[in-house]
């Protein structure tokens, strides 16, 4: 048994058997197979030549003769490699006398043959390690990418363990068979973890050397309320667990009975309670814990696991299923926001040296307006069908909001044109996630009609912390001391200007934060929607003064270590099972 300690990222706990899911693009960890797997893996090895040497025959084909001949030559000398037998044959061998994967037996030869070339004195040679390097990954690539075929048709519950999770891959998951999820890479506000959260997956993240500790098949617990995976548990340990399950399940049940109360709090001030989510499908579980709308519908997923981009009716049944369960109640959709971790099929290859600083978002589509123009045409005519609005991402100034305004209204043209009806009036608002927008909020609020505080990128890009690496994750927090303070402006310059604002980050998932945050002066929250009965239990259980001493308190502070203990203790004091 080994118990391994992680970032807990979305609650429960969750037993079985995992899938171990490899990535292309770092070292494959050695890990043993069962002898009865030895021949497929054999198989897969011949395949993947096989798919390998068709896939660089077809590219040779393609490259002009004169100006592709370089190219060619380098995949001429490619092709010789993977046509060599003894290669093969190397890797086979491996395989049978050692019992490891295909993956490993691919990456532990090739990477030895290249570190070999590497170490000759002779120029011609030792440049031959790249290409050897290269053959490494597209190995790997057509190895890994059959994996995910798979796990996309998986029929059988498991508990994934990964390097990381791209969102592609999460999109793929058939979600009724994953039970738990582990990473080693990742933080609390990284895609797994928002996907996680939002389909009540039991989830910890930045697990170290994860991935070398376990092999297919082996059971493992995880513990996603106190961080912790455990590989291989023993019987008493398992027992310990499932008797953690049913409490935890009782917990859930208790909250769920609150479903049709109102979040308010005891001095009878009135909080709205939006949920977050990814999917269509995932409208009827924001309903059913008690959510009263849509305040982040993230539109992504149309692009990510297709080899296309949608079409407008595409877009317009998925947004037309949501409102239609939410009829009069509001419906929050931010546009697409592709780019930093997030990448169309075209764009896959085409990665940039710091994304999440770079073309993403809102800059994205104002440089690729036809798909822009797409998505907004298929908003508005769905706008008609409920209380459907447009929320704008990573706007950083003025400028760029009157570009998408701009944008929205030569769309709103083509459809006077075309006869087809639409909200003259939907209401248009914008994410706050960077200090820029925080700091001119009061600017920004001139031409919108509600704000939305994206605290997971504010705290990124206020922090200088990549929220998705482990290796800075603990210097990754959103009560800060700089985060709150730029949270409390965006909040008084949005009530003096009388612009509606909520918070529709991580953060607001958080039992902890939510007494900071009605403290601030926040009366609208969003989130996945597991969280809302815990959620809506903390509101109902204070008084709007009890949080503002808090946030008073709160203010008062200046170490981010100091504020993170105090919440927590003052929310423990409310909801103990929770934490």
């Amino acid at each position: 048994m080994e118990i391994k300690k992680g970032v807990a990222v979305s609650p429960g706990i969750s037993i079985g058997k995992c899938l171990v899911i490899d990535a292309e693009d770092y070292r494959i960890p050695r890990r043993l197979i069962d002898p009865s797997q030895r021949m497929t893996e054999t198989q897969r090895v011949r395949n993947v030549f096989k798919d390998a040497i068709e896939e660089l025959t077809k590219l040779q084909a393609e490259q002009e003769e004169i100006e592709g001949q370089k190219m060619k030559d380098i995949f001429a000398v490619h092709l010789s490699y993977l046509r060599d037998r003894t290669l093969r044959k190397k890797i086979t061998d491996m395989i049978t006398t050692e019992s490891v994967t295909a993956e490993f037996a691919v990456s532990k030869t090739l990477r030895d043959i290249a570190a070999h070339f590497a170490k000759v004195k002779d120029a011609y040679i030792s440049e031959r390690a790249a290409d050897i390097y290269d053959i490494e990954h597209r190995l790997l690539r057509l190895l890994v990418g059959g994996k995910r075929q798979d796990i996309a048709a998986l029929k059988e519950e498991a508990i994934v363990v990964a390097r990381e999770l791209s969102p592609t891959q999460t999109a793929s998951f058939n979600k009724e068979y994953i039970k738990g999820i582990a990473t080693g890479a990742g933080g609390r506000t990284s895609h797994t973890a928002i996907v996680a959260r939002s389909l009540g997956i039991p989830a910890v993240v930045a697990v170290e050397d994860i991935t070398e500790s376990v092999n297919a098949g082996d059971t493992v617990i995880i513990d996603g309320n106190r961080g912790i995976v455990i590989v291989n548990p023993d019987d008493n340990t398992i027992q310990q667990y499932l008797e953690y399950a049913v409490e935890y399940t009782e917990l859930e049940h208790r909250l769920d009975a609150i479903r049709e109360k109102p979040a308010e709090t005891r001095d009878g001030v009135r909080v709205v309670l939006f949920g977050n989510i990814e999917f269509p499908d995932e409208a009827h579980s924001v309903l059913e814990k008690g959510g009263e709308g849509i305040g982040l519908y993230r539109t992504e997923f149309l692009y990510l696991n297709r080899d296309t981009e949608p079409t407008e009716q595409e877009h317009y049944e998925a947004y037309s299923k949501t409102v239609a369960v939410f009829k009069s109640r509001p419906v929050i959709l931010r546009t697409v926001d592709l780019g930093a971790d997030k990448y169309t099929q075209s764009r896959r290859y085409a990665r940039e040296p710091n994304p999440f600083l770079g073309l993403r978002s809102i800059r994205y589509c104002l440089q690729n307006l036809t798909m822009f123009k797409t998505q907004l045409h298929a908003i508005m005519r769905a706008s008609v069908l409920g209380d459907l609005r447009i929320m704008f991402p990573l706007i950083t100034n003025l400028q760029e909001l009157m570009q998408a305004k701009m944008v929205l209204g030569d769309v709103m043209e083509d459809l006077d044109d075309e006869g087809i009806p639409y909200n003259r009036k939907i209401k248009v608002g914008i994410m706050i996630e960077t200090p820029a927008a925080a700091l001119t909020a009061s600017m920004l609020a001139k031409d919108v009609e509600f704000f939305s505080i994206g605290t997971n990128d504010l705290t990124q890009y206020t922090l200088a912390v990549d929220r998705g690496n482990e290796l800075v994750s603990t210097l990754y927090s959103s009560v800060d001391p700089a985060v709150i303070r730029l949270i409390r402006t965006v909040i008084q310059d949005a009530h003096k200007a009388r612009v509606e604002v909520n918070v529709c980050g991580e953060m607001a998932s958080e039992p902890e934060s939510v007494m900071l945050l009605l403290g601030l002066g926040i009366r609208k929250l969003s989130m996945a929607a597991p969280m809302i009965p815990e959620i809506k239990q903390i509101i109902r259980s204070v008084t709007v003064e009890e949080c503002n001493k808090v946030a008073r308190k709160v203010l008062g502070m200046n170490s981010e270590r100091q504020i993170s203990s105090f919440l927590r203790d003052a929310a423990r004091k409310i909801l103990p099972e929770a934490f």
